[in-house]
């Protein structure tokens, strides 16, 4: 079974954002691996223990992105591809894209990758990129099996589950909850740095930057508004729940 998981490095989700002329700063930053495509990786190496074929993990982003795949190899899979080139716009049309340039050829059983990324919450690229390669693809999964050429998968659906076959091939992304990540072992760090490492760029794809023109336009970035300072209402609960009428209709202005 050949198995691609799609990986994203983003900002370590403890990290506070900054802006710097209109765009979010960088500046001694720490990048991990996007902790859904965690889930992914892992359930890849699990699938791939179990019922054997290999495990790749592909990304598109800037050369910094290495270090992030170089962590999915310590934690087991078997070889990595990053595409990488500066004509490729950050937009989740011009990325699917790509990555279905570098996949239609490949011949994979199963796709895996994160729900959606920490970074920009988009959740767009999986479900555009099984669109172009015109497979079946289920979201936020917790649960999956795969037996003669069908994955049984659970679903989150906001609360309940789903349960549903698919034949494979198929994408599949995953949801907290589907599996436990392990963290990667002084030896599979080693065995990391003799793993295969593709590099990949628009012209080894035979693609044109005029094709993956961005379908998205930002205008404007800014942060959120502070919290204002929250009030205590004193008294008994009469007066409490008059005073807290009195401030939703004068302060709040929503009654």
């Amino acid at each position: 079974m050949k198995i691609v998981v799609l990986l994203k490095q983003t900002f370590d989700t403890e990290e506070k954002i900054s802006l710097t002329d209109g765009v979010v700063s960088d500046d001694g930053v720490k990048f991990v691996v996007n902790p859904y495509d965690e889930y992914a990786v892992e359930q890849a190496i699990q699938l791939r223990d179990d019922l054997g074929g290999s495990v790749t993990v592909l990304s598109v982003g800037p050369e910094r992105t290495a270090e992030a795949l170089r962590t999915a190899l310590a934690m087991g899979a078997d070889d990595a591809v990053l595409i990488t080139d500066d004509r490729i716009p950050a937009d989740e049309v011009a990325v699917s894209r790509v990555l279905a340039a570098y996949l239609k050829d490949q011949g994979c059983d199963l796709l895996l990758g994160g729900n959606f990324s920490v970074d920009n919450g988009a959740g767009q690229v999986a479900v555009r990129l099984a669109g172009l390669l015109n497979m079946p693809h289920v979201g936020s999964i917790t649960k999956l099996t795969i037996a003669d050429g069908t994955a049984t998968v659970n679903r989150d659906a906001e609360g309940d589950i789903e349960v549903l076959e698919v034949a494979l091939p198929a994408l599949f992304t995953a949801q907290q909850g589907l599996n436990e990540p392990r963290y990667p072992s002084l030896q599979g760090i080693m065995k990391a740095k003799k793993k295969p490492f593709t590099h990949l760029t628009l012209d080894d794809l035979n693609l044109e930057a005029s094709s993956i023109s961005a379908a998205v336009e930002r205008i404007e970035l800014s942060l959120p508004p502070e919290r204002a300072a929250g009030k205590i209402l004193k008294g008994e609960i009469r007066e409490q729940a008059a005073e807290l009428v009195t401030l939703l209709r004068t302060e709040a202005k929503v009654i």
